[in-house]
């Protein structure tokens, strides 16, 4: 499948790291260099829709930030970026609620909602992400009642095949197969989310939770959103990362020691580039990703995988990847530990199953890297892991279908809305098993 040629970012484009004439156009990591014959940014709606109506096959970058071939068009495709076109940010204060254009990423959309005295209900680790792209491949922040980010959206506005416009909402029954898509079913246009009041958050960090004895959901749940990173050196986690909404009760951790200096996820790295810690109160989106929106959050040296499991399968994953932890930690920069809640999205990974996630920073090293991710798969295999969307991984095609209830469901909405398969690539065919 598409993840084994090797997101959700940063500031690249991936047009950035080539030109047109024939030079190579990557993805933010550098590890995908994509076969298109064209990339293409539109800057108006109404060239974006002569260009999706004129061209035989389409496929949307996003932010650039999948690390396999996901949005791979092929030599005879269009490349498309939404980043030229206005950044469409409209909020409707009374009935919270925003519109918001797909080529927006999350810093810029949270900076407007927090002006309006309005927020989102999570975000995921980068701001650095787009909207749009994040919520068509499942990507999620943490908490165990927190849905992933495509739970926000009541509208997604498409741009189908022959350039003409499609509204569907939740009242449809097209719904739940038209937000975590893929891109399979048309370019994004814009995107409807539902907000709620402002809050503050906090950050407190803890260091060294042993794994012996772990109460899982104990920990998980003792606040809003909580993070595990571990380098898998010795068994346990490095950090503990609890954002505390201040209009919920006080977080009590008794399990592991309250850190004495600002880290940052990889160890080594300087915390300059993370959100405010040490308990200090902030808004909403300044404290739930990991990242400060202004910084750049890395080069893009890495590679990521993600798996996401039924919760109460955690402490038999973590078990499972502390067995081959030696393994592990030969490729790793960071592996952390989240939970989301289920959702109904048929393409979500946490499709009708209260979830966990584990997520995995390799080094920069696609050959070294493959071995342990086959490893870490085959450990993983009795919980049923569903990979992202938008990582390395190799779980084969076949496999990865079963996991999917509605996938049959998901594979007739994609003959429906675009009969000529204008939008799926060989990475869509093979989820759909075409």
């Amino acid at each position: 499948m598409g993840g084994t040629v090797t997101d959700g970012a940063g500031q690249h484009e991936a047009g950035r790291h080539g030109t047109a004439g024939g030079r190579p156009w990557r993805n933010w990591a550098g590890n995908i260099t994509f076969t298109a014959g064209e990339l293409r940014r539109p800057d108006s709606p109404d060239a974006l829709r002569a260009l999706v109506a004129r061209s035989g096959r389409v496929r949307v970058l996003g932010s650039g930030h999948s690390f396999n071939t996901l949005a791979e068009p092929g030599a005879d495709g269009v490349l498309l970026s939404l980043g030229a076109l206005p950044a469409e940010i409209d909020v409707d204060t009374a009935a919270r609620t925003v519109r918001v254009g797909g080529g927006v990423r999350y810093a810029e959309l949270a900076r407007r909602v927090h002006e309006h005295g309005l927020a989102l209900p999570n975000m995921a680790s980068l701001p650095h992400i787009s909207v749009a792209g994040s919520v068509a491949t499942g990507t999620h922040g943490s908490g165990v009642r927190n849905g992933s980010l495509a739970s926000s959206v009541r509208e997604v506005e498409l741009l189908t095949a022959d350039g003409s416009t499609l509204v569907i909402g939740r009242d449809d029954r097209r719904f739940d197969g038209a937000v975590t898509s893929l891109g399979a079913l048309g370019v994004v246009t814009a995107l409807t989310l539902d907000l709620e009041p402002g809050y503050e958050v906090e950050q407190h960090l803890f260091t060294e939770l042993p794994l012996e004895g772990l109460d899982f959901e104990a920990v998980a749940s003792a606040a809003y959103s909580v993070s595990l990173f571990t380098d898998w050196g010795a068994p346990g986690f490095r950090q503990v990362w609890l954002k505390r909404r201040t209009d919920q009760p006080l977080a009590v951790f008794p399990w592991a020691t309250p850190a004495a200096e600002a880290l940052h996820p990889v160890p080594g790295m300087p915390a300059v580039n993370c959100t405010e810690q040490f308990g200090v109160p902030g808004p909403w989106h300044e404290r739930l990703p990991h990242f400060r929106a202004e910084f750049t959050p890395s080069s893009g040296e890495e590679l990521q995988s993600e798996y996401l499991l039924p919760r109460s399968a955690a402490a038999g994953m973590l078990y499972a990847i502390d067995g081959i932890r030696e393994t592990v930690s030969r490729v790793l920069q960071t592996c952390e530990v989240r939970t989301v809640a289920a959702d109904e999205q048929w393409l979500s990974p946490a499709y009708g199953r209260d979830t966990v996630a584990v997520h995995f920073t390799w080094v920069a090293d696609t050959a070294a890297v493959l071995p342990v991710v086959r490893e870490v798969e085959a450990v993983l295999e009795p919980f049923s892991p569903r990979p992202h969307w938008g990582k390395v991984f190799g779980i084969p095609a076949t496999v990865v279908r079963t996991r999917y209830p509605r996938i049959g469901d998901f594979a007739e909405l994609v003959r429906e809305l675009d009969p000529a398969g204008k939008f799926t690539n060989a990475f869509v065919r093979d989820v759909l098993g075409a």
